[in-house]
């Protein structure tokens, strides 16, 4: 096989295969060389059946019950092994998010008793709905006694015992109350994740079904709760989305600018950074060391957050991370929590760019760690900035290779910019849903996966869902790849169905609505909600699906769980860790929908993946009298 075949087998992407190729020629690794060393992977892990939770084990499972053990030395079965193994990777994703969410929630507090660094209020009219919505009083009070009242509101939302998590009741009172009925309602945050812990602790809970059902009661205290926190106080804090028009792909890089890469997923460091780069000081600095000025670039689900609100382009996505490096011209690689490979340092050092990791919580051997903390917000940030700007004259010119590729793209679309172009109401929307000319919405997401070919599998389904008028919203890295292949512009609607081509022509808008970051997967649960409570139905009811072509994180298996636990029909490219356990796969992909009226589907292929959500589509149209 070619080098250049190779690059195409790993990447849909231009920008990605040019520069696979070239880290081939130099011999530099990549995480899809990591994925070939580790091959063949463990076949047992691959299915979900090994166990090492006490030290009587390891212990695995035949998955083919022929002549090898069928039982932990403990007695557990494959089942419980399998869901042991699941609720543990929920756990693990539902506490990433939601300690996304209290760090908001901290900088929020800090910012309304005068201690945030440089950090201010910048919605005051969500301020207050959020305000109505916990009951706060508003009249006559400054917006930091309100913020201040909210912030401690929403710390408690995370230490609460007995529960509701507020949020859950913007979800249709039938889906509450089925919540309720199968003891799933979240009491609080940190007490769903903990017990998590606890009942995966050897023998505690031995009954799959048990521990699955605990399992979806700490998704939805993640996407109910600790996510929709953090996207709700971070529209507060920094801006609720609009629509914005920017740039996608390597291609945004500047041979002759200092290219600052923002990466992770916490908007608090990210904010800060874009406006120290902004900063005249340091714009006159970049002058004294030859740079025509300062260019930030975002990465991942941190690139999300300062693309929907400012503007600032996104560089790539979660597997372009290490390329973004082999193009030899990024000084820095700001970095905090989530998606950061800890390989990142060690192909820095081929180069001048140094990584700058800033979180307390993550460090990575051979970067530079520049600790942040919100009091001090802004002055560490140019500080950080700085270090960036004087590595300018460092750059080795004869190892600057930047891809030409970048694609314009249209994004920012919050809950609330879809309602203003709709006209301030969501009849419009129903409208087209009921008439046909949009078949359902379908909401993808996810990752990107080396063991799938880089934005094949969520480019390739979001065409045949657009081509067959389903309205596509995304977050995370399947957003960033629709910005790269051109999904994200108005123009786009010429590749959808006709009658979904006219609604996005009347309305100016692109057939897939970037929506934001992962975490703001929450976004599409309130759009749910809000569209099955205009009709009087549950979410459940609604012609709308979940999918998650190219998925590898423990936070996409609790997502998956919150949108499945919401009513809402996910298909997913890569199977998770289960299938070693015949109950807990058929539990999951049959026997949820009698229990929350949805279940996952496990499909590689992502056109045979569309024609699964097109056919639920129908199924729920049809059962709606839409035809």
């Amino acid at each position: 096989m070619t080098m250049q075949d190779r690059a195409a087998k790993r990447s849909l992407d231009p920008a990605t295969q040019q520069m696979l190729r070239l880290a081939a020629e130099r011999g530099y690794e990549t995480t899809w060389e990591r994925l070939e060393a580790q091959q063949p992977q463990c076949g047992y892990g691959e299915l979900g059946v090994c166990c090492r939770h006490c030290t009587m084990g390891p212990c695995r499972i035949d998955p083919f019950g022929d002549s090898g053990p069928q039982k932990g030395v403990c007695g557990a079965t494959a089942d419980t092994i399998v869901a042991r193994g699941l609720l543990r990777m929920i756990a693990a994703g539902a506490a990433a998010h939601s300690d996304h969410g209290r760090d908001i929630a901290h900088t929020l507090l800090l910012t309304a008793q005068g201690k945030g660094g440089g950090y201010e209020i910048k919605d005051e009219a969500k301020l207050h709905a959020l305000a109505a919505e916990y009951g706060i009083a508003t009249e006559g009070r400054t917006k930091e006694d309100i913020a201040l009242d909210l912030a401690r509101a929403a710390y408690a939302e995370f230490g609460n015992q007995e529960g509701p998590i507020l949020f859950t009741r913007r979800a249709p009172a039938k889906r509450v109350a089925l919540w309720q009925t199968l003891g799933i309602e979240p009491r609080g945050v940190d007490r769903e994740i903990v017990e998590s812990m606890h009942r995966t602790h050897i023998g505690v809970d031995n009954d799959p079904v048990n521990l699955i059902l605990h399992g979806l009661r700490t998704s939805i205290a993640d996407g109910w709760g600790g996510s929709m926190i953090a996207t709700e106080l971070s529209d507060v804090l920094f801006g609720t989305p609009r629509p914005v028009q920017s740039q996608a792909n390597l291609g945004v890089l500047k041979d002759d600018q200092v290219n600052i890469i923002l990466h992770g997923h916490e908007p608090t460091l990210s904010e800060m950074i874009v406006a120290a780069a902004q900063d005249a000081e340091m714009l006159a600095l970049a002058q004294q060391q030859g740079a025509a000025g300062i260019n930030v670039a975002g990465m991942c689900c941190t690139g999300n957050e300062i693309l929907m609100r400012h503007g600032i382009p996104v560089a790539g996505n979660f597997l372009q991370q290490e390329l973004a490096l082999i193009t030899g011209a990024v000084e820095a690689m700001i970095v905090d929590v989530q998606c950061v490979f800890p390989a990142l340092p060690e192909l820095a050092a081929c180069f001048h760019t140094k990584i700058i990791s800033t979180s307390p919580k993550a460090k990575f051997p051979g970067a530079t760690h520049i600790e942040f903390h919100e009091e001090r917000a802004y002055e560490i940030a140019k500080g950080i900035v700085r270090e960036a700007v004087l590595n300018y004259a460092n750059r080795k010119a004869a190892l600057v290779n930047i891809p030409r590729d970048k694609t314009e793209c249209m994004v920012g679309f919050s809950v609330e910019a879809i309602v203003a172009a709709l006209g301030g109401t969501l009849d419009p929307l129903l409208g087209a849903v009921k008439s046909g000319a949009i078949r359902g919405i379908a909401g993808v997401v996810g990752c990107n996966n080396p063991k799938v070919r880089h934005d094949y599998g969520h480019i390739t389904l979001v065409k045949e869902l657009i081509k067959n008028d389903v309205l596509v919203v995304n977050t995370g890295c399947n957003a960033i790849a629709c910005a790269k292949a051109g999904l994200l512009q108005p123009e786009a609607a010429e590749l959808a169905g006709a009658g979904l081509q006219g609604v996005c022509r009347a309305l100016g808008i692109p057939p897939v609505l970037h929506m934001g970051s992962c975490v703001d997967i929450s976004r599409i649960l309130v759009a749910c909600a809000a569209i099955a409570n205009a009709l009087g139905v549950d979410i459940s009811d609604l012609p709308v699906a979940g999918a998650a072509p190219e998925w590898m994180s423990e936070k996409a298996v609790s997502i998956g769980a919150y949108v499945v636990s919401s009513g809402i029909y996910t298909v997913l490219g890569v199977a998770p860790p289960v299938l070693g356990g015949p109950a807990v796969t058929q539990l999951l992909t049959a026997g949820a929908e009698g229990v929350v009226g949805a279940m996952f589907a496990v499909e590689p292929d992502p056109e045979k993946a569309a024609a699964l959500i097109l056919q639920h589509i129908q199924k729920k149209r049809a059962a709606l009298g839409l035809g």
